[in-house]
């Protein structure tokens, strides 16, 4: 298993596959975080889901911000954090909007999603992980 993953670093394809499997671990983390938001928010202080998303994504957002850039993106250009910060807001907008609209979606559409918040929280997640890679990878964290 080591030579395998030597290999892979080795090769452009093969680091940009570590680099997406880490932007992977790293989304997991927020997705726990982004799900315990929501459900403070929804089960705790009573919001709507749809409201709940906003904070919630935000606070996702900067926890993944932190870490990709000390783990995934480590080695890329350093910016000025608050800069950077805004910078990855920004470019992960669109990406942003597709969760949103994808974990509302399903929540207003699926009982199964609207008694389990995780599951359309999720899915959100993972409709806009390509596109939040791309975007971190060559406008935010340029250079690893």
């Amino acid at each position: 298993m080591g030579d395998l993953l030597g290999t892979l670093s080795d090769s452009r394809l093969g680091r940009l596959a570590v680099q997406f499997g880490k932007f992977g671990l790293v989304g997991v983390v927020g997705l726990v975080v982004d799900t315990a938001v929501v459900y403070a928010l929804v089960f705790g202080a009573g919001l709507e889901f749809f409201a709940a998303r906003i904070p919630a994504y935000l606070a996702a957002a900067t926890t993944t911000f932190a870490l990709n850039r000390a783990f995934t993106f480590r080695g890329a250009a350093d910016a000025p954090l608050y800069r950077q910060w805004a910078t990855f807001l920004a470019a992960n907008a669109f990406g942003g909007a597709v969760n949103y609209g994808v974990s509302v979606g399903l929540e207003a559409a699926l009982p199964i999603a609207e008694a389990h918040p995780v599951l359309a929280v999720a899915a959100g997640s993972l409709s806009g992980m390509a596109l939040n890679f791309a975007a971190s990878k060559h406008l935010v964290f340029k250079g690893a």
